[in-house]
């Protein structure tokens, strides 16, 4: 009986952490999707006020700025869908054990070395009381 509760708050915990990581996926593919609507508009606004309203009519700066943004843009996909996978939950889980284990290993050495410090000075036994009769 005490088992089932303990399963199924073990799969609850798990179908929650899943929950959350499709729940994070979704907001960066949707925040990606909306940067590169963003990227067009913008990208032919730029254009419009450079060749339209002709500010800066004797150069055309919105090739570097749209190039720039572009780089932006690319680096937000390489962010969403490559480093994603690399550094995804598994390797934040890995690197989470990694630092426990050494974090209680730290402790283990602090702890033998409290309890040293401790067995020293009890090592040397005081002289036992004389009567005095």
């Amino acid at each position: 009986m005490f088992s089932r509760n303990k399963n199924t708050s073990k799969l609850d915990l798990e179908q929650h952490e899943l929950l959350e990581n499709a729940q994070k996926r979704i907001k960066q593919k949707k925040r990606l999707y909306t940067h590169f609507v963003v990227f067009l508009v913008g990208s032919v606004f730029l254009v419009l006020i450079n060749k339209i309203l002709k500010y800066g009519q004797e150069y055309n700066w919105f090739v570097w700025a749209i190039t720039f943004w572009g780089f932006l843009f690319v680096l937000h996909i390489f962010n969403v869908f490559v480093t994603n996978k690399f550094m995804g939950n598994d390797w934040e889980r890995s690197q989470r054990e990694k630092l426990v284990a050494k974090q209680k290993k730290r402790i283990a050495e602090m702890e033998k070395e409290i309890e040293q410090e401790i067995k020293l000075p009890t090592a040397i036994e005081p002289e036992p009381k004389k009567k005095l009769l």
